[in-house]
């Protein structure tokens, strides 16, 4: 994040909008230790940037009191928080971090913000998004006359802030796609790495503590705790919290299919097409067929008629489908 420029007339209102970024990000559960550094370099800049920082606190703990009521006056939800804390308590060295790095600010927005109980209401890193897609939707968004972001199913994104300007974005999770037009330098973060490109298009897809990085024109520079990575036209990588992965070559056809309405599959086990499937489908397909759950698919599907796709699929492994309420689908 760069520093907003002391002279700037609108100085208050440029640190009030960075200190609230700041906040998302160091308590979404994602922070590094990159960002920590980070955070401490632009805290220490001024006190007029301590005091936005403080003022930012103080406007997120007053959700505190409204959650701790819900919890005070449903026992059911009290109850079902309770049991969810127990299964989901993230990690001792990252409650230590978020602590250290936000002087308690992540308590005090209320566990029952970060861990929702039954998924009642979004997560937080989810809650803080500026952007949301729901399953199934697609939304392609104008960031400026030179950017633009199309979003894929079940996407979250938070807007970075550079002096006043959108500069990228944190794919919190999901697939977001990026077009640039003319020379204009724009990253998406996604977990501990970050993507930049100045012109031409590139994708980027965060799931299941992975990210691919696709670059489709021009170039994208990857940057990990593990190296740095230029990716060329039709290039991509993936990279996980330890290890930036090798730049391969994509096959054109199979780039951005998800923008022309398709899943593609490319001796993909079973169980990952059905994965994919409940990204995008109302309801849950859940595979108890053990036996068949590594067996490669290849073929191109139809985003709009998914439940073709799965009537397809059940013939070719002679599976048995019970539909149940609420759009479930099993596949024994």
């Amino acid at each position: 994040m760069k520093m907003a420029s002391d002279d700037r007339p609108d100085l208050p209102d440029v640190l009030a909008q960075e200190a609230r970024v700041w906040l998302r990000r160091l308590t979404s559960g994602d922070a590094t230790e990159w960002d920590a550094q980070a955070f401490r370099r632009w805290k220490q800049s001024s006190p007029a940037h301590q005091q936005a920082f403080k003022d930012a606190k103080r406007q997120w703990q007053a959700m505190g009191p409204a959650i701790g009521k819900l919890l005070h006056s449903n026992r059911d939800v009290a109850a079902m928080h309770e049991r969810s804390m127990r299964s989901g308590q993230p990690a001792q060295g990252r409650r230590m971090f978020l602590r250290v790095a936000t002087g308690g600010a992540a308590a005090a927005i209320g566990a029952a913000i970060v861990h929702p109980p039954l998924q009642l209401w979004p997560s937080l890193s989810e809650w803080q998004a500026d952007v949301r897609t729901d399953k199934g939707e697609q939304r392609s968004l104008a960031l400026n006359d030179r950017v633009n972001l199309t979003l894929n199913t079940q996407t979250s994104v938070r807007k970075e802030i550079l002096n006043g300007e959108i500069g990228g974005i944190d794919l919190i999770t999901g697939e977001a796609a990026i077009d640039l037009r003319g020379d204009t330098s724009f990253n998406v973060v996604a977990g501990v790495g970050r993507s930049t490109a100045r012109e031409g298009r590139f994708e980027v897809r965060n799931l299941d503590g992975k990210v691919c990085v696709t670059c489709v024109q021009g170039a994208v520079r990857v940057e990990h705790p593990g190296g740095v990575l230029d990716l060329k036209p039709r290039q991509q990588t993936i990279y996980d919290a330890k290890v930036l992965g090798r730049a391969v070559a994509v096959e054109t056809a199979n780039m951005s299919a998800w923008r022309k309405g398709e899943l593609v599959f490319r001796q993909t086990p079973l169980e990952q097409v059905i994965e994919e499937i409940n990204r995008y489908r109302p309801g849950r397909v859940v595979l108890t067929a053990s036996s068949v759950r590594e067996s490669a698919v290849s073929g191109r599907f139809s985003i709009a008629a998914l439940d073709s796709a799965l009537l397809q699929l059940q013939h070719s492994f002679d599976l048995n489908a019970r539909r149940l309420p609420g759009g479930v689908l099993v596949l024994s």
